[in-house]
């Protein structure tokens, strides 16, 4: 798979852009604030309908609009699809293949796979246990599309029974009794979404996991296969309706108390640990160096290529500026891990910051201009 041809009109600095793409490695190169990553962040938003960047879609309408438009040309087995996304803040999105509409916007996902490599990955590692919840949903989603339906209805759940809790706390005598029996209608959605939710990611952990250790191998020095590992970490004991629901039962004074659903997966972290031994495995969060966490972190981007792969697809390579945070051997490492892949686009703010085993087609971007060759 490939992107062919991408076309902005008014997606963050571009009020109209249009770049014909190949396979292999394109690099965009330019100084920072150019608008070099945002061509690549249109790319990734066709695949997850989200940005790596921030959290919602108003920062990426261009100002003074109200609209943006992302498109592109994508080429699967040599047939060609045309993905469109209207991005309407405040409004509903809309999306669209070949020209039809498509009646939910998250059923574009997925259809694109990346896999994206940016400063931002550090976070994996050293940030709070909500970045990678998302990484996981993220990964989920790409490989089985569906599951975002399942995130979008567990997450609305979750909204109305947290209202409801907040209600709980004052709520007296007869208003008591009628929010109780609200609150069982929302454990049983809850119990539904979360165990389902549970059930996923406990399953992808563990099919990540292998190719954790070989990639934390590839790009880590003098390390082995079996020192980087991760672990799935519910609050619920196991992913059954019985077991979820014991657990709200027991954590529900405390939950009422605090006005907040504290059981399911919206709690649960993916931890990450470095060590030689069981005995000798540390938290790579507080413990690891600044080498070891980037080693890490490209570890599991890595891994999500690599995981993406075996289930029969080349995903697109995305690697945002991240060669200039990578020491020499580390950019080289990473440049020989990924020069095969279908399609790799790089952005850099120097030449000299793309790893000689990357070369390819160059773009050079500067004040919103998009134009092919190395810049001057």
């Amino acid at each position: 798979m490939h992107v062919a041809r991408l076309s902005l009109h008014d997606f963050r600095s571009y009020a109209d852009v249009d770049v014909e793409l190949e396979p292999g490695v394109t690099a965009f190169v330019g100084r920072n604030g150019q608008g070099k990553t945002n061509l690549v962040e249109a790319v990734d938003y066709l695949s997850r309908l989200s940005s790596h960047r921030v959290a919602t879609d108003a920062p990426l309408i261009r100002a003074g609009t109200e609209q943006a438009i992302v498109r592109a040309a994508v080429v699967r087995e040599g047939r060609t699809a045309v993905l469109e996304v209207e991005l309407n803040p405040g409004r509903a999105n809309r999306a669209r293949i070949n020209r039809s509409p498509l009646s939910r916007t998250r059923d574009l996902a997925g259809i694109v796979r990346t896999v994206v490599f940016s400063p931002e990955d550090l976070a994996l590692v050293k940030g709070d246990p909500g970045g990678r919840r998302r990484f996981l949903d993220d990964l989920l989603v790409l490989r089985t599309p569906r599951y975002s339906g399942l995130i979008a209805d567990h997450e609305r759940v979750l909204k109305q029974r947290n209202t409801l809790l907040k209600t709980l706390y004052a709520a007296r005598g007869s208003s008591r009794e009628a929010a109780l029996a609200t609150l069982a209608v929302w454990d049983d959605h809850l119990v539904a979404t979360g165990t389902e939710l549970l059930a996923a990611r406990l399953a992808l952990s563990a099919d990540l996991a292998p190719y954790v250790g070989k990639a934390y191998e590839a790009v880590a020095r003098g390390a082995s296969r079996d020192d980087a590992r991760i672990e799935y970490q519910p609050t619920v004991p196991e992913p059954t309706p019985e077991a979820f629901r014991a657990e709200l039962e027991r954590r529900q004074s405390d939950e009422i108390g605090r006005g907040v659903t504290l059981v399911g997966p919206h709690r649960d972290d993916l931890l990450l640990t470095l060590g030689p031994g069981d005995d000798e495995r540390l938290p790579v969060r507080g413990y690891a160096s600044h080498g070891e966490s980037w080693s890490f972190a490209l570890a599991l981007r890595l891994a999500s290529y690599d995981l993406l792969r075996a289930d029969g697809d080349d995903p697109i390579l995305i690697l945002d500026d991240v060669f200039a945070e990578l020491d020499s051997e580390r950019r080289v490492q990473l440049a020989a891990l990924v020069a095969g892949a279908e399609q790799v686009l790089v952005t850099a703010a120097v030449v000299d910051d793309v790893p000689a085993e990357l070369s390819g087609v160059t773009f050079h971007v500067a004040a919103g201009e998009v134009t092919r060759g190395r810049p001057a």
